[in-house]
């Protein structure tokens, strides 16, 4: 007979990986771990279940060692230092430990890759990917901007036009394709997508290894 917490356990490994849930066998490796927490934490939140396997199967782990590494991880390997909440679910005489990480209140979250090396990362569908300097800059600016262009009546220049007028008509672009389509420098382009951003004219997704301005 399936508990209530075994039906709700089993409920999300039904729901397989995504962009706010990613299975572990067990934590081995905190800067590896902390990747997962900081593209999490970057992106509207998620959370980890510890003792599952890739394929859905349950495990098990030892929660105290599980728990103990996840925290390690999230105040020695994500900076800034990340806050996760834990609860343990025994389904079947085997330990599941579910760790929650919210959205970041201050972006962008770090966390260092194999050479300890610091980059942000992000959650996109069931990976962790390199976020790209261009969203490094969104997410670092998303809340200033907002409130700077709360009470602003937008007004678009040429530059602004030739961006949005591509995006109804080919659906995405590259940094570096915008650049060249209106003739301005990484800077001057940066700055005007962070901006409509901002505003909720446009957004970022990733396509094969690309980031890609899309209209809202």
């Amino acid at each position: 007979m399936r508990t209530k917490k075994s039906h709700y356990i089993q409920d999300l490994i039904l729901e397989g990986e995504h962009e706010h849930q990613d299975f572990k066998y067990q934590i081995t490796d905190a800067r590896k771990i902390a990747r997962s927490i900081a593209a999490f934490a970057n992106n509207s939140g998620g959370h980890l279940l510890i003792g599952v396997k890739d394929n859905g199967n349950i495990a098990g782990v030892r929660s105290e060692e599980e728990i103990y590494m996840i925290e390690t991880a999230a105040q020695m390997y994500c900076r800034p230092e990340q806050q996760v909440e834990f609860k343990v679910f025994n389904i079947n005489g085997k330990s599941v430990v579910k760790a929650d990480i919210p959205e970041a209140v201050e972006k962008p979250v770090e966390a260092p890759d194999d050479n300890g090396v610091w980059h942000v990362y992000y959650r996109v569908a069931d990976e962790n990917v390199l976020a790209s300097r261009l969203h490094e800059r969104i997410l670092s600016n998303e809340t200033e901007l907002a409130e700077e262009h709360s009470s602003e009546t937008i007004t678009f220049t040429e530059r602004e036009r030739v961006l949005l007028d591509y995006l109804r008509d080919h659906g995405g672009i590259t940094i570096d394709g915008y650049m060249k389509l209106a003739h301005i420098s990484e800077e001057s382009a940066t700055r005007i997508v962070t901006a409509l951003h901002s505003m909720g004219v446009l957004s970022l997704q990733y396509h094969d290894g690309q980031c890609l301005i899309v209209g809202n």
